[in-house]
């Protein structure tokens, strides 16, 4: 089942994130809580999940961001696809994706974007399949 994120998720999510590019747990800190309150009371922040068996398997974020371009018509940011390793390959990110696009649609976004950090072929090939492509814009990033 595909569904946004719950209050009593967050340690679920935090787990799955370890398959994503943290190599640990953060500890459940005062800037965590209230990380994680602002993330939930955002209406424009949608953390969507992929929950089979009571265990969250799959996961993107959706951000919509309001612009005074393009019609004053928003866009929308995806981030921090992930998949648990043993369930890669059957549908569970790009179910959420799809999730993602719906409320993208449902907000009137003219566009959705994405940034992966990986340069393998499959990873490439799975967002190209899912609708995005990577001749239109060029990414830079400036790391923090």
């Amino acid at each position: 089942m595909v569904r946004e994120v719950k209050e009593q998720d967050r340690d679920a999510l935090l787990e799955l994130y370890l398959f994503l590019h943290e190599d640990r747990i953060p500890d459940c800190t005062d800037r965590l809580m209230e990380t994680w309150k602002q993330i939930l009371d955002d209406v424009n922040h949608h953390i969507i999940v992929y929950e089979q068996d009571g265990r969250i398997i799959s996961s993107c974020v959706c951000v919509i961001i309001p612009n005074l371009t393009r019609g004053v018509r928003p866009y929308a940011f995806i981030e921090n696809v992930v998949t648990h390793s043993d369930y890669r390959g059957c549908g569970f990110a790009t179910a959420c994706l799809n999730y993602a696009r719906q409320i993208a649609v449902e907000n009137d976004c003219y566009k959705m974007m994405l940034l992966t950090g990986s340069k393998k072929e499959e990873t490439l090939n799975f967002y190209k399949k899912a609708g995005y492509n990577s001749e239109d814009k060029t990414a830079f990033i400036q790391w923090l």
